[in-house]
């Protein structure tokens, strides 16, 4: 009897450790979604500066599902205008005489019309917002910080996971509230 069960025990935990490599892979892919978290990506090349923000709309917002009340779809109104505003954001140093440029914010969530709410509109649980603001700086060596506004504009918001890129250096800064600089390391 104790090797019968032991083809199905080695079966079971075949099973097991298959199950958590594909959920890992899946949160590899996807990247993991943690409430209060942002992470962002800055990147500064020739004299064009680049910040990509990633946030779980529960940090800007306390929800992440279509707003379904008159409060909830003014709340949502006031974040994509807050994002929509770059250089409130994201602010580079008078010295470096930074130009706000293109911004784009996506939110399938929010910017569903009522005609696509049910054509493919998330609304599982987990949905986030992504921002791009891009700088045209005449003095990109005088980039060595930018004030960051997330933690003002959003009070859910504790920890921002911070990617840099240039053509010197990269590398990786977490910023917890209330520290807003991000030092660029030029």
């Amino acid at each position: 009897m104790h090797r019968s069960t032991q083809p199905h025990s080695l079966f079971g935990g075949l099973l097991l450790l298959m199950a958590l490599a594909s959920a890992a892979a899946v949160m590899a892919k996807k990247g993991a979604h943690v409430h209060g978290l942002v992470k962002l990506d800055v990147a500064v090349q020739a004299k064009t500066l680049t910040v990509q923000i990633q946030a779980p709309l529960d940090s800007l917002l306390g929800f992440e599902h279509r707003p379904r009340t008159a409060a909830q779809k003014q709340a949502a109104d006031a974040v994509l205008k807050q994002m929509n505003d770059g250089a409130r954001l994201i602010r580079p140093p008078a010295a470096a005489l930074c130009k706000a440029g293109k911004v784009t914010v996506e939110s399938e969530t929010l910017q569903a019309t009522a005609a696509a709410a049910g054509t493919g509109a998330r609304d599982d649980g987990h949905a986030d917002l992504d921002a791009t603001y891009e700088f045209t700086c005449e003095q990109p060596d005088k980039l060595g910080s930018i004030e960051i506004g997330l933690f003002e504009a959003f009070k859910r918001i504790q920890t921002i996971e911070v990617q840099v890129a240039g053509a010197n250096r990269q590398s990786k800064v977490t910023l917890k509230r209330p520290d807003k600089m991000l030092r660029l390391g030029r």
